[in-house]
């Protein structure tokens, strides 16, 4: 840098003194735009690295500009100064006629070819504003870069968002060696090395470094702060100590900013130039732990001196200045604090002011709950799912108080039930089954209100699905009680309905049909379409595994006509796996898998984890049929990938279809080619749902299941296959037939192996079938 004030300078290769780490997308793409356009605001929260980006920016585009890159650094002038001396300054513009500074800097730039940078406008926007007009009015070689926590809002104006540095995920597994690929690690390393210099990540720190970078939000600033203090402590130690942010990071640069020297001064710069309007909103938007949408910002945050009519705006304006992020999806924007911000908010928060925001944060969340289940049955389904995804953070807080909360069990429990279909179609099996027992904990063993029998079925549905049938029927057991002794029709249907999936999942297929023809007639007498669809499709899944599948399949396609008149998806999709299972077993593979695609389509927007799983199965087993081995071997894996992520396996949905998985993967092995036996696809790469439904979807060139449709069974086959379907055994068809039992053995193995089955009943139904065709 050349001798200049202290900050204003003519841009060099030396003018950073650190390494300048990540951030090749941001670069370009800040590149671009200032090619584009002649203003362009870097904007930003503080500490996000605006000014080195900024200033990486105009170095690497110095050779477009013949009269170089200025940059006038304006964060040491208070709010009245004018800026235009700084920038004459900077310029080295004699100082020897009557003349403005301003017009001085205007007439000198009139035929330049140059890049102004501005660093640190927002404390002094109206100033900069008249300038940077006035320049571009003016000198039409000149391109000007500034950096702001909100943007100037001129015409002509491209604004750049700057982001975080890329984190690792905390819920993601990530091996030490690719840890420093993610932008906000290597920042961490890169810094920690200059004051340790053998700082390395290892496994005992590896899970450390994650939590900082996460905790830390990202953020350059922090991180850099939180380096430093590894010359006398451990990362662990440090995280140990992140909840006192504010007084353990603060140790800066002795030659930076007074406001940046330290994580409190950072921020309080950010609260200082609020008003109080925006100040008291960014504190109330602390009650939010993620994400939130404006209808409940307006909802939770707009009463007393904050109306809901004033949220939109305030929120706009902390956006501009960047004490909010916003997050895009389509049509659909949220609003987020970062950890930093949110936990600065907070501790300026009046006290008992968060008791208030906490009632209306939690009466918010139930409410939407609440509304979920009451509308299930209805096309707005996958919007509720994706919501209640969307919301977990939200939900998981509301929870979290209503529990801890004297006399809040009531509505603790209310939360929780109404939280089923995020518990079952996201995944979260373990963590619904953690707060059911907790609300159910807090119930004397003798209470019976609707409340705990709710909890109770959800309990059992939860439990059944993890594989722990018993603790299924200790809950099933209870709830009986509670709706006997309420008299209480609703609990009653779903008393019967769960036992009908407890009996399924434990083989008693005979008992499970009773039960679920009782609950479908008890859920439509008190209008309870949804558990009615959801009992008809398990109806169908006993009577298949019973050997029925043309009963099972009419079964479900009255399921699906009474999906289709709601327009509801989720017990649709489920349906259709049943019938692809009908079809399967009856030989009609085209149609099997037709219904699989169908139901593994609705699943791309829906991606219930449990239904997503089986369906995939169900393909690898038509696959298997139509002796497409290494297919059926990439589906299977990929399923896999899905169960182990779900944290439960098929095995927990019943002995009959665990059984017909392993028949399926053992015709697998024996139908591939030796050296692919012992391949298994995504077995340590795990697959995400979206990633697993791709897998399935995209159908390898020339191989398509729709293609396939032969007679399976050889003459010789076929006539065995007849005489099995009358009641014979192996020994009865060999004297039939008047070959060796040995040879009817293989027959009939072989029959099961093509048609997918694993039992003779199966082979019954199947040429009975042939038959009526």
């Amino acid at each position: 840098m050349s001798n200049q004030p202290a900050g204003q300078d003519s841009l060099t290769s030396n003018s950073a003194v650190t390494t300048f780490v990540g951030r090749r997308k941001e670069l370009t793409e800040a590149r671009a735009a200032v090619s584009r356009s002649r203003l362009t605001t870097l904007t930003g929260p503080g500490g996000v690295g605006k000014t080195r980006l900024g200033i990486e920016t105009a170095q690497r585009s110095q050779r477009h500009f013949k009269d170089g890159t200025w940059m006038v650094d304006l964060g040491s002038l208070n709010r009245a100064a004018p800026i235009s001396h700084a920038v004459a300054s900077a310029l080295a513009i004699p100082d020897q006629s009557n003349r403005t500074a301003l017009e001085r800097v205007v007439n000198y730039l009139r035929d330049k070819e140059l890049l102004l940078f501005l660093d640190n406008c927002e404390h002094v926007l109206p100033g900069t504003v008249d300038l940077v007009d006035r320049v571009l009015a003016t000198s039409p070689g000149v391109r000007i870069l500034t950096t702001s926590r909100e943007p100037l809002n001129m015409a002509g104006e491209t604004i750049y968002p700057v982001p975080p540095l890329a984190m690792p995920s905390m819920e993601d597994e990530h091996s030490t060696q690719d840890l420093e690929h993610f932008e906000s690690v290597a920042f961490l390393v890169d810094r920690a090395r200059n004051v340790v210099g053998d700082f390395a990540i290892t496994p005992e720190n590896r899970r450390a470094v994650i939590e900082l970078c996460t905790r830390l939000d990202g953020m350059p600033l922090a991180i850099e702060f939180a380096a430093a203090r590894l010359q006398s402590m451990s990362v662990t130690q440090l995280l140990d100590r992140l909840d006192q942010r504010f007084r353990l990071l603060s140790r800066g640069s002795r030659t930076a900013q007074p406001r940046h020297r330290t994580l409190q001064a950072l921020i309080d710069w950010s609260y200082e130039l609020c008003s109080p309007e925006e100040q008291l909103l960014w504190q109330r938007l602390t009650v939010f732990p993620g994400s939130f949408d404006l209808d409940a910002a307006e909802e939770i945050c707009g009463f007393g001196e904050s109306s809901p009519d004033h949220v939109l705006d305030l929120l706009d304006q902390l956006v501009s200045k960047s004490i909010l992020l916003t997050e895009r999806t389509g049509e659909t924007v949220r609003y987020r604090q970062l950890m930093t911000v949110r936990e600065y908010g907070a501790e300026r928060l009046p006290q008992g002011a968060d008791r208030e925001l906490q009632l209306r944060h939690r009466n918010c969340y139930l409410r939407r709950a609440e509304t979920m289940v009451n509308q299930w049955c209805s096309p707005r389904q996958s919007e509720f799912i994706l919501r209640a995804r969307t919301e977990r953070h939200n939900s998981m807080a509301a929870l979290q108080w209503f529990v801890a909360a004297p006399g809040e069990l009531s509505a603790a429990t209310r939360l929780a039930v109404a939280l089923r279909h995020h518990w079952v179609s996201d995944g979260y099996l373990s963590e619904g089954r953690f707060w059911l027992d907790r609300v159910l904990d807090g119930y004397d063993d003798a209470a019976a209100c609707p409340e705990r029998g709710s909890a109770l079925w959800v309990a059992s549905w939860v439990s059944l699905l993890q594989g722990d049938h018993e603790a299924g029927a200790d809950y099933l057991a209870e709830c009986y009680r509670v709706a006997t002794e309420l008299q209480d029709e609703g609990l009653l249907a779903h008393t019967r309905h769960w036992n009908g999936l407890h009996s399924l999942f434990t083989g008693d297929l005979s008992t499970a049909i009773a039960h679920y023809k009782h609950a479908v007639v008890a859920h439509d007498r008190v209008g309870d379409t949804g558990a009615s669809l959801t009992a008809q499709f398990q109806l169908g899944m006993a009577q298949v595994f019973h050997g029925n599948p043309r009963i099972a399949l009419a079964t479900c396609e009255r399921a699906i006509e009474t999906a289709n008149e709601h327009k509801e998806l989720w017990n649709r999709a489920y349906a259709l796996w049943i019938s692809g299972i009908c079809h399967w077993m009856l030989g009609e593979h085209v149609a099997a898998h037709a219904a699989a695609i169908e139901a593994l389509t609705i699943q791309k927007h829906f991606q219930d984890a449990i239904c997503t799983a089986l369906t995939i199965e169900l393909l690898s087993w038509v696959a298997a049929s139509t002796q497409n081995f290494a297919r059926a071997q990439e589906l299977s894996g990929a399923a896999a990938s899905v169960w182990r992520g779900l944290g439960t396996t098929i095995r927990a949905f019943g002995p009959h279809i665990e059984e017909i998985s392993q028949g399926s993967a053992k015709r697998v092995q024996q139908g591939l080619e030796p050296k692919d036996r012992d391949s298994h696809p995504f077995e340590q790469q795990r697959l995400s749902k979206e990633e697993a439904i791709a897998v399935a979807l995209t159908e390898p060139r020339g191989t398509s299941t729709a293609e396939v449709n032969f007679e399976p069974l050889t003459r010789k086959e076929w006539e065995v296959a007849e005489l099995v379907a009358r009641g014979l055994t192996n020994r009865q068809v060999a004297e039939e037939l008047v070959v060796s039992p040995r040879t009817v053995d293989g027959h009939v193995g072989r029959v099961l192996t093509k048609l997918g089955f694993t039992s003779r009943m199966h082979i019954a139904s199947w040429v009975e079938d042939k038959r009526s065709d």
